[in-house]
């Protein structure tokens, strides 16, 4: 024997107390162990349950896949420079009330996703420009400008324009 193994202390042997008190060593069903057969099986159980479960989501993730047209545009000031804030308004072209109101960003950019199909649309930006006063720079003038655009739509395709908003 190696000097490892004599080192060892030895282990005990597992027992349990009856309801009569009688002791004894404990029966291989009540340890917990389970063989490798056990373990893979419940593996692919577990597997099976969860595909289960996941595959009509998969399934349904297809045939819900969104389709929309795009409308994607630019706003610029009098100076022909990129406007931020501008408020813009989209209605399919015909209708009285807009269906959707945006604000450009920093890049005097907006975007919307409209339903697919052929269909018009009219565009319309509005902003309001403080200029500084021609007699006192500390007075400013409110200066409002509008632009107006019209765009067609023939199916699931992006149309880029660029709004010139003028007095």
């Amino acid at each position: 024997m190696t000097m490892t193994m004599m080192n060892r202390p030895k282990r005990k042997k597992r027992t349990v107390t009856t309801e009569f008190g009688m002791s004894g060593p404990v029966p291989h069903s009540a340890r917990l162990r389970r063989s490798p057969a056990s373990r893979v099986t419940f593996a692919c159980v577990a597997l099976f349950m969860v595909s289960a479960l996941c595959s009509p989501l998969a399934g349904s993730d297809k045939n819900l896949q969104k389709h929309y047209g795009l409308i994607f545009g630019t706003a610029y000031g009098p100076d022909d420079q990129p406007l931020y804030g501008v408020r813009v308004r989209i209605h399919p072209a015909g209708g009285k009330h807009p269906s959707w109101d945006l604000i450009t960003d920093h890049r005097g950019e907006f975007a919307q996703r409209v339903p697919p199909g052929p269909g018009d649309y009219l565009i319309t930006g509005e902003a309001e420009l403080l200029l500084p006063g021609k007699d006192n720079p500390h007075h400013n003038q409110k200066k409002r400008v509008k632009a107006e655009a019209k765009v067609h739509l023939e199916g699931e395709e992006r149309q880029d324009l660029s709004l010139h908003l003028i007095n």
